[in-house]
């Protein structure tokens, strides 16, 4: 059975707390399962791709969004749930660039320090030069559809819904001012590949908060690095006389929160070297901007001596309302649990197997900063 070790680290901004003894119990039993699993086909991340126009057509319905207070109406599709809108219609009413690269059928929107591409061919999302992961873009009578919550999260923008006017709602989120910029630790070999993306932040006012923030986030991406390469070449030399998919760790990153003087976000590792499927871990990271430290669940409710009891309750009522099937009963968080920040809400999640199956994926549940007492 191979074992995720916990990580312990030091930087200028302050020492990094191990991760907690559960979670590292829970990774070990999570490598063990992968390797139980063995099989012939291996499920990686999920990958976006464009359904073809001669698929099913969508239903169009106009509907009345309000952007920034002011109402629009555009086209939207209702796709399993989701709510999907034209891309260059809503772009132009955001003042986003959307370009359109014929000869490599590539779509590009720009703005707000934001590049982000969809491949109109294999479905490929790419946000600051690294891939992202989401619901299918759908191409019909030449007009490219995609999910609208997708859309604005990934270009700095709140969105609201009303469930009984079923009115939908674009904020544009005032940002701090920086730019994020994706650095890439890249390694090839003989069926097996490592490639981990991180952030670095340019363009901040304070230079010594961003070169601190910057290279606490290169330290952590090495020493995840690190120890992704010494697993990946003791799989690739189990599986050298095997006919399976080659050994591979990815590591993503996402900025979740990036206003107030607060920068939030977190980076999902994903390993795969053998099985049904590969493993994910995320690492979440929430700074203050006006000194470069990183904060602490305590810290983001606002110092409520109860805090914990009120994240359990919010927890407890939305794994009743949505039904989750648990693997283990939820008693509680520890009071350093990892979260990371997201819509004015603190966010708590469930580790792959820590409490739901892996078809349920990493569940997570918002806390309202109003939720906490002070």
């Amino acid at each position: 059975m191979r074992r995720i070790p916990d990580y312990e680290t030091t930087s200028r901004i302050g020492a990094r707390k191990p991760v907690r003894r559960s979670r590292s119990m829970l990774l070990a039993l999570c490598a063990g399962f992968l390797l139980a699993a063995a099989g012939p086909v291996a499920i990686g991340l999920p990958s976006a791709h464009v359904q073809a126009e001669a698929g099913s057509s969508l239903t169009l319905v106009s509907r009345s969004i309000a952007i920034d207070g002011k109402s629009v109406t555009l086209p939207t599709a209702n796709v399993s749930g989701n709510t999907y809108i034209g891309l260059r219609s809503l772009n132009e009413k955001l003042n986003l660039t959307t370009d359109w690269n014929a000869a490599k059928r590539i779509i590009t929107v720009t703005g707000r320090g934001r590049s982000l591409t969809l491949e109109a061919d294999s479905g490929t999302y790419t946000l600051n030069d690294q891939h992202v992961y989401g619901l299918p873009a759908i191409i019909q009578d030449g007009t490219t559809y995609v999910p609208l919550r997708l859309l604005l999260e990934m270009m700095g923008y709140d969105i609201s819904y009303d469930p009984a006017t079923r009115a939908i709602g674009i904020e544009t989120i005032a940002e701090n001012i920086l730019t994020i910029q994706t650095s890439t630790i890249t390694e090839e070999q003989t069926k097996q590949s490592l490639r981990v993306h991180y952030p670095q932040i340019a363009g901040f006012a304070k230079e010594d908060v961003q070169h601190s923030i910057n290279a606490f986030l290169k330290e952590e991406a090495e020493t995840h690095a690190k120890w992704g390469r010494e697993e990946l070449a003791k799989a690739a030399a189990a599986n050298a006389e095997e006919t399976i998919r080659p050994v591979s760790y990815e590591g993503n990153y996402r900025i979740t929160y990036n206003r107030d003087d607060r920068l939030s976000l977190y980076v999902d590792y994903y390993i795969f070297t053998g099985g049904a499927h590969g493993l994910t871990v995320r690492q979440p990271y929430t700074f203050d901007l006006t000194t470069g430290k990183l904060l602490s669940l305590k810290d983001v409710a606002k110092g409520d001596p109860n805090y914990v009891n009120t994240i359990n309750q919010i927890i407890r009522t939305h794994i009743s309302e949505a039904g989750l099937t648990m693997l283990a009963p939820f008693e509680s968080i520890e009071p350093e649990r990892d979260f990371f920040l997201k819509n004015d809400a603190v966010v708590i999640y469930f580790e792959q197997y820590e409490y739901t199956p892996y078809a349920a994926g990493m569940p997570e549940f918002e806390i309202p900063f109003d939720a906490f007492g002070r």
